[in-house]
């Protein structure tokens, strides 16, 4: 993980796979959520789904260079890791 560039990791399945919000994310989220402005998505991603929980962490996912599915990652690991990325994104 390069902390330095907002990596975080997260547990899938017996793999650990380094996710980052990039600027490009937080627009692919933004729009996959049909938010007008930071304020708005975060007020969004308080009330995420399961399946929008991992169309989340695949934006992360492909924010740190990767491509590996997320399917089977534990619904509590996901949210924290989408958490700490977001926090290590924004402060």
């Amino acid at each position: 993980m390069n902390a330095a560039r907002g990596e975080v990791a997260v547990k899938v399945a017996d793999a650990v796979v380094p996710i980052c919000l990039t600027l490009g994310g937080l627009a692919e989220l933004e729009q996959l959520f049909g938010c007008a402005s930071l304020s708005d998505l975060q007020l969004r991603m308080r009330h995420l789904s399961a399946a929008e929980l991992i169309e989340v962490l695949q934006v992360l996912v492909r924010g740190a260079g990767g491509a590996q599915s997320v399917e089977r990652v534990s619904p509590s690991e996901a949210a924290r890791a989408i958490a700490e990325a977001f926090r290590a994104a924004l402060g």
